[in-house]
């Protein structure tokens, strides 16, 4: 993977594109303009042709097995049973004048594709007649030459097992014959107002043609429901995309505690994650990284990750890497200096075996609150021994007071995103685990000062987060590589 995603290398090409800017001066004459222009085209042309990841932003993986898409596009229409599903993928967005954001699809859109350009949309037709088409940019070669590799309508047609692929700028033409006696739309309902208008607009036109003998989709159903239920259980391409993910992530925590020294700030920590992410093909981090050093660490959706770092302080890390599409999670809780103080080490072995419990009660049918129950009975002993709480396990569990020190819950759904898809309960009661789902387990503890705790506890904050697979076993945890426990983690942070 990574040797691939290393991409080639072509000084010609380099060169041209510096020929063609060159040339966009006046004083290079619109002679040589024209034929340097088209001479870049065709170098790039050729490069494109025998290394198409070479000029792509996201390189495209061109041994990637496409079955599980189609087989994903299928079950889809399986679920819909009849109708028409239209699923965009995301828009691109502008940082600031003429500069865009970093291009991350929508997932959905993904899922069912393995498609990342924008400007696309995948319309499904189910039934006796099911099609999967996709409506992407053009092939444009002087485009090509600014900003990257297209594959055009009729590349992606085949290399990503369409029936049939249009021009972006015929989507809604075709879309008014595609509807046509179609009785159900399914589309992502309130996702994006723009959309919502486009497609009851085309919805409208089609009414018109009644007379005709075709009928518009009487009935609008939100494309997200059988889709969120399909993502929440994890198909064997998934998960191998998740171990990756968490092996990278994992390297990563490993390597932030290794470098770290009272002293620093917390951005050259995060720079250390970012370049283990990076330099194993991960470009991007699933989320913004939370760095907390000390205090910080109470906050729990700390993001600022610009104070210094100081011996004798707790650094809480959260950080997980994206990995073609999918998210890693993770959270370690270790000291700037790389030894624990008494204080630190008890509050830390008990967040530790809230985990611990969590983990084991999660395995298949076992109720999705379980593993959160469970990490709440060891958590709340753990905060009565500390004079924290007062009273029993139970009456303080009943009064809610351990929320002082515990305030979320102990995990989420995993997946394409990192707070994924999928309904936690069904027909108002937990659902059960079941092999495939991907969860987070991730207790903690953040005890802010308080003159009714002892100031040797003030400013702790931890928490401990892993990947959790739920398997026909039981589970696999798939971060497991992230040092943690308390020998660990001093022995990985030692100094020579």
């Amino acid at each position: 993977m990574s040797a691939h995603r290393k991409g080639c290398k072509n000084w010609i090409g380099d060169s041209a594109l510096l020929c063609f800017e060159y040339c966009l001066y006046p004083s290079g004459g619109i002679v040589l303009y024209n034929v340097i222009k088209w001479i870049g085209i065709f170098i790039t042309y050729s490069m494109v042709l025998h290394c198409p990841s070479t000029l792509s932003n996201k390189p495209y993986p061109f041994m990637l097995d496409i079955k599980p898409y189609r087989r994903r596009r299928t079950r889809l229409a399986e679920k819909m049973q009849h109708g028409i599903a239209i699923i965009p993928t995301a828009p691109e967005v502008a940082r600031n004048a003429d500069t865009l954001y970093d291009y991350r699809h929508n997932s959905h859109f993904y899922y069912l594709t393995g498609f990342a350009e924008p400007e696309a949309v995948l319309v499904l037709l189910a039934g006796d007649k099911k099609q999967s088409i996709l409506f992407c940019r053009e092939k444009n070669l002087e485009r090509e030459v600014w900003d990257g590799f297209r594959f055009g309508p009729a590349a992606a047609k085949e290399k990503f097992s369409f029936d049939a692929a249009y021009p972006i700028e015929q989507l809604d033409e075709k879309l008014i014959e595609l509807m046509g006696n179609q009785p159900v739309l399914f589309f992502p309902v309130g996702a994006d107002a723009v959309w919502d208008a486009r497609l009851l607009k085309l919805r409208e036109a089609l009414k018109e043609k009644a007379r005709g003998g075709i009928r518009a989709p009487n009935k609008i159903s939100d494309v997200r429901e059988p889709l969120n239920e399909m993502r929440l259980i994890k198909d064997a391409h998934e998960t191998d995309i998740m171990r990756c993910a968490a092996n990278i992530s994992c390297d990563a925590h490993r390597r932030a505690m290794r470098v770290t020294r009272p002293g620093q700030y917390e951005y050259e920590v995060e720079a250390e994650l970012l370049h283990e992410f990076c330099r194993h093909g991960a470009r991007h981090p699933a989320y913004t990284s939370i760095v907390a050093g000390g205090a910080n660490a109470c906050t729990l959706h700390y993001v600022g990750n610009n104070a210094r770092l100081n011996s004798g302080e707790l650094l809480l890390i959260d950080a997980g890497c994206e990995l073609d599409g999918y998210a890693a999670d993770i959270t370690r809780t270790f000291p700037v200096n790389g030894k624990f103080s008494a204080a630190q080490k008890e509050v830390y072995e008990i967040v530790l075996a809230a985990q611990a419990a969590a983990i084991a009660t999660a395995k298949p049918d076992i109720l999705w609150n379980a593993p959160h129950e469970a990490a709440l009975r060891v958590l709340v002993q753990g905060f009565l021994d500390l004079k924290l709480c007062q009273g029993s396990v139970d009456s303080v569990i009943e009064s809610e007071s351990y929320k002082q020190f515990y305030m979320h819950r102990t995990g989420h759904w995993l997946g394409m995103d990192v707070h994924d898809v999928g309904e936690y309960k069904v027909k108002e009661q937990w659902r059960p685990l079941q092999p495939g789902m991907t969860l987070t387990v991730e207790p903690g503890c953040y005890i802010r000062p308080n003159d009714a705790v002892p100031r040797a506890l003030w400013n702790i904050g931890i928490r401990i987060e892993d990947d959790v697979l739920i398997t026909e076993q039981g589970n696999e945890v798939l971060t497991q590589n992230a040092p943690k426990t308390v020998s660990e983690i001093e022995e990985t942070m030692r100094h020579e």
